[in-house]
């Protein structure tokens, strides 16, 4: 979607922006395509040690001239006395910082097609899952940016809109490689402008509902029926294990399924909204059938009622300092991450756009001007606080031994605006090189014209050429007929008489005669 920066945030780019001329050449891929493969996979029993440089734990402090010990895609030992032990890849890090992957809350990328299904508005029979691609270029560019996990959401065309799925970005692994194993499912919901639609109207009718209050409507019935729909379902199973015969289950319904899973706890709800009414709104919804709002996403007006947003055990994943972009977004403030992070809100900021996913590090680092959040506060807005949000924070999130081995080596400080990603591993594999993306960035660029130059010669040889006229045979003459003669007339024979022509009419072109729907005689008598 596209987003007007306000004035506000001018000054600040220009520091930020002073120095993404180097940044943004070194940390984008070329033209060409990335690798069509990842780097060979860790083997079994494969240990790396990076070491030499400063490592930010996120959880307990940063480690200067430390040292991150991989074994089988695992964090062995994060420490300053590391030893590589014998036959170990040793990466070094010497001047460089290492951070736990980064993790964006809301993202878009690795869907093939649309992010929307909105013809109706209860879309959770559709699933992100089934639509992975894992072939977008996307992933290799958001992986350049340090992003190893993203949570792949549905769009916000829908009160209740499909269901989600985390994701790690293993470039060049098949789609079904791709989800985090583990992780939680969600679903997506959406308040304002853009599931009740009033103020654009897509083709054909309107569709229901048109107004916040149809939105909240539509969920709660929606909940109703779930809710009808487990209890239905319990009755059978409590019948089934009395013992009882002849039992007819009831019949399954793919759209209330994945609600009686929220309902169970089995989902999260990560709920697209803008402002504060809406959000106690959801709060309350959610109180009276029983389920927790895992996150608010977006949540612009979320400093209004942070305190109920904390009480309720929400997350919150907001924007960096975007705002006033559409109407619902006005009341919106680059303060807004600190704030909600003050009152006692697990807050994330995501990127809600693919090309954004690749400098979150420098969003996340706007909150300390923006609200004077701490280096580690700040940068566990991509890291830690994701991960709690998403329910892998076990796993990922912080450097920590028996944690993933999902790292980023940056060349300066990760919160600075001239930090430039080296490397990005995940599970202790390195999806991402700088220096061999560079290296090898000619021979695809030639590859590149080589593979059109073979496209072009088979599209030319491939054209039919056209079919060449041959030249026509003689014919024999033919005979002609003879002309017959008319009959010569006898003298005194009388001619018969001629029938009289119809008048010759011209057809009228006057308006007068057009609007009367003159009917008019043509040669011929026909009409």
């Amino acid at each position: 979607m596209n987003r007007a920066r306000t004035l506000l945030t001018v000054a600040f780019a220009f520091v930020v922006l002073c120095g993404r001329e180097a940044v943004d050449a070194a940390a984008t891929p070329a033209a060409g395509a990335p690798p069509d493969t990842a780097p060979a996979p860790t083997e079994p029993g494969q240990v790396i040690l990076i070491q030499n440089a400063t490592v930010l734990t996120v959880s307990h402090g940063a480690i200067e001239h430390g040292s991150v010990l991989i074994k089988d895609g695992k964090i062995a030992a994060v420490g300053q006395s590391i030893k590589a032990p014998e036959g170990a890849q040793v990466i070094d890090a010497s001047g460089q910082f290492v951070i736990p992957g980064i993790i964006d809350c809301h993202s878009h990328i690795a869907i093939d097609g649309s992010v929307n299904e909105g013809s109706i508005s209860v879309s959770s029979i559709a699933n992100i899952a089934d639509v992975l691609d894992s072939d977008d270029i996307d992933i290799y560019r958001d992986l350049a940016g340090g992003v190893t996990a993203a949570n792949v959401l549905h769009g916000s065309a829908n009160a209740i809109g499909g269901q989600t799925i985390v994701i790690k970005l293993r470039w060049g692994q098949p789609a079904e490689k791709l989800p985090f194993e583990g992780a939680m499912p969600g679903i997506k919901f959406a308040l304002g402008e853009n599931p009740k639609r009033s103020n654009f109207r897509a083709p054909g009718e309107a569709r229901y509902p048109t107004t916040r209050m149809g939105v909240e409507e539509t969920i709660r019935a929606a909940f109703t029926e779930a809710r009808d729909y487990k209890k239905m379902w319990g009755d059978y199973s409590r019948r089934a294990a009395a013992g009882e015969k002849n039992l007819i289950p009831p019949r399954r319904d793919l759209r209330l399924e994945p609600l009686v899973e929220v309902l169970e706890g089995k989902r999260y709800v990560h709920s697209h909204c803008y402002r504060a009414d809406e959000i106690l709104m959801l709060l309350r919804v959610a109180k009276e059938f029983g389920f927790k709002v895992r996150t608010f996403q977006h949540v612009l007006e979320g400093y209004k009622v942070a305190d109920e947003i904390a009480a309720a055990g929400a997350g919150a994943s907001t924007f960096s300092d975007w705002w006033a972009y559409k109407v619902e977004a006005y009341d919106a403030i680059p303060y807004n991450a600190a704030l909600m992070t003050k009152r006692g809100v697990v807050v994330s900021v995501n990127s809600d756009d693919a090309e954004e996913a690749t400098h979150l590090n420098q969003e996340a680092a706007k909150s300390m001007k923006f609200g004077g959040l701490t280096h580690d506060e700040a940068l566990k807005l991509v890291t830690l606080n994701p991960a709690i949000q998403l329910g892998i924070d076990k796993r990922v999130g912080s450097i920590d031994a028996g944690k993933d081995a999902d790292l980023v080596v940056y060349n300066h400080d990760p919160l600075s605006a001239y930090a430039v990603v080296q490397k990005t591993l995940i599970d202790g594999r390195v999806y991402f090189d700088r220096q061999r993306d560079i290296a090898e960035r000619a021979d695809r660029e030639k590859e590149k014209k080589a593979l059109l130059e073979k496209e072009k010669k088979a599209g030319e040889a491939g054209k039919e050429k056209p079919a060449e006229k041959k030249p026509a045979e003689a014919k024999p003459a033919e005979k002609k007929p003879e002309e017959k003669k008319p009959p010569e007339k006898k003298t005194g024979e009388k001619k018969p008489e001629e029938k009289p022509k119809p008048p010759s009419v011209e057809r009228s072109t006057s308006p007068a005669a057009r609007s009367a729907g003159t009917r008019l005689a043509l040669p011929g008598g026909g009409l």
